[in-house]
C-alpha cells in the first residue's frame, strides 16, 4: 500500500494541472529524481559491459603478449657480425688471450726487483724469565719485541732462464691470438653454412607446398571428371594417394627448416625468448644464388700457407717449445740473487718506541747444482723431444693445409658443375608436366604420366636448390681453408718485423650498430711470393 500511495503522489506531482504549494515542491524535486535514475542506468550498463568483456580480455592476454615478441631478421652479414660479438667459441678464445697475457705479465715481473715487507711481533710471559731472545736473534730484557724489514730482491744471473720464460710466454700469447683468429674463420664458415641451410630448407618447403597445391588441383579435377563419368574412380584414388604421400615430405621439410633456425640461433648466441613460445627464433633474409668464382689451385695453396692462422699457431707453439729447451738448460748454470733493504727492530732494554733501532741489510745468495743425478739432463732431453714433436706437427700441419685447399677446390668445382647441370632440368621437367597434362585433357595420355611428371618436377627443383646450397657452402669452406675472408697484416704476424711496425695502443671503439662489410676477397693476389718451406728436425 505504501508503494501504491507513493506512486499516486508522484503521479499527482507530475500533473501540470495541479498548482498547490505541495505540488510546487514536488516539481522542484523532479530534476533530481531524473538525474539519479540516469546515473543508476549508466552504472548498470557499465557493469554489464565489464562482466561480458572481461573474459575476452583475459583470453587475449597471451596473444597480445605474443605480438610484443618481434622475430629478429638477419641478412648474412648481420648474422656474421652478431656471431662475432656473441658466439661462445669466440668469447672463450678471447679469454684464452687474456690468460696468456696474464702469464706473460707474471713471468716478465721476474726481471724487475721484488720488494717485500716482513713484520714480526713477540710477547713473552714474564714468568719465563726477564731475558729472552729478541726478534733479531739477540737477547732482550723486555717482554715485547717487534721488528719490520723492507727488502728488495733482484735476480742477477739465472743462466738465461728468466729471458727464455718470458719469450716462451710471448710466443704462447701469439699462439692464443692465432687460435682466436682461426676460431673467427671457423665461426664465419659455420654461420654461412647454417644460414644457407635455412635458405635451402625454406625453399624446399616452398617446393613441397607448391607440389601439394598442384596435387590438390589435380585431385579436384579428377573428382569432377569422375562425377561427370569420363574417368574411373581409380584415377581419383591415384590422385588421393599421391597427395597423401606428399604430406609427410612437407612435414619433414618444415621440421628441418625449424631445426636449422634453432641451430643458427645457437651459433649466434641468441637466448630463448619465452614470449615467442614455439615460434621461429629468427628469420633469414636472402636467396640461394650462383656467383661463379675461380682461383688457380697453386695460388690458393700459396695464400693458405701465407695466411692460415692455424699454421701461425703451430709455428708459435714450436718457438715456445724451443724457448723451453733453453729454460731446461739454464739449470746447468749457477743462480745468483742480491738483496738490499732496511730493518727496524725494537730496543732490547726498553719498550719505548723512540728507542727503535734501524739499519740497512745487504747481501747475496748463489746456488749451483753441481751434481743432481741427471735431473737437468732428463729435463733437457724431455724439452728437446717436445720441440721435435712440435716441428713434426708443424710439418704435418703444412701438408694438412695443402690437403684442405685441394679438397675445397675440388668441392667448389664439383658444385659448380652440378649447378650448371641442373640449370635446364627444371624447365624441361615443367615442360614435360605441361605436355602430360595436355595429353590427359585430350584423352591421349594417362594420369600416371601426369603424376610421374609432377614427381620429376619436384625432384628437379630440389636438385637445383641442393646444388646451389652445395656451391655456396663449398665457397664458404674454400674461404676458410685459404683464409681470404678476413685478411691480416703478415708483417705484424712475424716476430722479426713486428717491432718495426709497433704503434701506440689506442682504445678499441665500440661496435657499430650497422653490419660491417666483410672482405669477400676471392680473387685477391697474395701479399708475398715467398714460398713457405717446412721445418727440419735440425732447427
Amino acid at each position: 500500500m505504501r508503494h501504491v500511495e507513493c506512486i499516486r503522489v508522484c503521479a499527482k506531482a507530475l500533473d501540470p494541472a495541479d498548482s498547490s504549494p505541495k505540488l510546487t515542491r514536488l516539481h522542484s524535486v523532479q530534476p533530481f529524481l531524473f538525474m539519479r535514475k540516469f546515473v543508476f542506468n549508466a552504472l548498470t550498463l557499465v557493469a554489464a559491459l565489464v562482466f561480458l568483456v572481461q573474459p575476452l580480455l583475459l583470453a587475449g592476454t597471451d596473444s597480445v603478449r605474443m605480438n610484443h615478441s618481434v622475430i629478429p631478421r638477419f641478412t648474412l652479414d648481420q648474422a656474421i657480425l652478431t656471431a662475432l660479438q656473441r658466439n661462445a667459441d669466440i668469447q672463450r678464445a678471447r679469454q684464452e688471450i687474456e690468460r696468456t697475457k696474464g702469464l706473460y705479465i707474471a713471468l716478465r715481473a721476474q726481471v724487475f726487483p721484488r720488494v717485500d715487507a716482513t713484520t714480526n711481533i713477540q710477547n713473552t710471559d714474564p714468568h719465563l724469565g726477564s731475558i729472552s731472545a729478541d726478534s733479531g736473534g739477540g737477547l732482550s730484557g723486555v717482554p715485547t719485541q717487534y721488528s719490520l724489514s723492507i727488502q728488495a730482491t733482484q735476480i742477477v744471473f739465472a743462466g738465461g732462464r728468466v729471458i727464455s720464460q718470458i719469450r716462451s710466454a710471448d710466443f704462447q700469447r701469439d699462439a692464443s691470438y692465432y687460435a682466436f683468429r682461426d676460431t673467427i674463420d671457423q665461426v664465419i664458415a659455420t654461420v654461412k653454412q647454417q644460414f644457407y641451410q635455412i635458405l635451402l630448407n625454406r625453399a624446399l618447403v616452398g617446393v613441397q607446398e607448391e607440389s601439394i597445391k598442384l596435387l590438390n588441383s589435380q585431385l579436384q579435377d579428377q573428382q569432377n571428371r569422375f562425377e561427370a563419368g569420363t574417368v574411373p574412380r581409380f584415377n581419383v584414388l591415384q590422385a588421393q594417394v599421391a597427395l597423401s604421400n606428399q604430406y609427410p615430405i612437407l612435414i619433414t621439410a618444415q621440421n628441418n627448416y625449424r631445426i636449422a633456425q634453432l641451430q643458427l640461433a645457437k651459433t649466434l648466441g641468441l637466448d630463448f625468448d619465452p614470449a615467442r613460445g614455439d615460434g621461429s627464433p629468427l628469420e633469414a633474409v636472402g636467396e640461394l644464388v650462383y656467383r661463379p668464382r675461380s682461383m688457380p689451385l697453386a695460388m690458393a695453396i700459396e695464400l693458405a700457407k701465407e695466411r692460415r692462422p692455424f699454421l701461425k699457431q703451430q709455428k708459435a707453439n714450436m718457438l715456445s717449445d724451443a724457448e723451453q729447451v733453453r729454460v731446461a738448460r739454464s739449470t746447468y748454470f749457477p743462480q745468483f740473487n742480491i738483496t738490499a733493504g732496511e730493518d727496524f727492530r725494537s730496543s732490547p732494554l726498553s719498550e719505548n718506541i723512540n728507542a727503535v733501532r734501524s739499519g740497512y741489510v745487504f747481501g747475496g745468495t748463489g746456488t749451483w747444482a753441481i751434481w743432481d743425478w741427471g735431473a737437468t739432463y732428463g729435463a733437457v732431453k724431455q724439452a728437446t723431444a717436445i720441440l721435435t714433436q712440435a716441428q713434426i706437427t708443424y710439418d704435418d700441419a703444412v701438408r694438412q693445409v695443402e690437403l684442405d685447399v685441394q679438397q675445397a677446390d675440388s668441392n667448389v668445382k664439383q658444385s659448380a658443375e652440378l649447378v650448371k647441370a641442373t640449370e635446364e632440368s627444371v624447365g624441361q621437367a615443367e615442360e614435360a608436366l605441361r605436355l602430360a597434362s595436355a595429353r590427359l585433357s585430350a584423352g591421349a595420355g594417362t594420369q600416371l604420366e601426369v603424376l610421374d611428371s609432377r614427381v620429376q618436377v619436384t625432384q628437379a627443383q630440389s636438385n637445383r636448390l641442393q646444388a646451389l646450397f652445395n656451391y655456396n657452402t663449398s665457397l664458404a669452406g674454400f674461404d676458410r681453408v685459404t683464409a681470404i675472408e678476413v685478411v691480416y697484416s703478415n708483417e705484424l704476424d712475424e716476430p722479426r718485423t713486428r717491432g718495426k711496425l709497433k704503434t701506440d695502443a689506442v682504445p678499441t671503439p665500440a661496435p657499430k650498430p650497422a653490419p660491417l662489410e666483410l672482405n669477400h676477397a676471392g680473387d685477391r693476389q697474395p701479399v708475398q711470393k715467398t714460398r713457405t718451406t717446412r721445418t727440419s728436425s735440425g732447427k
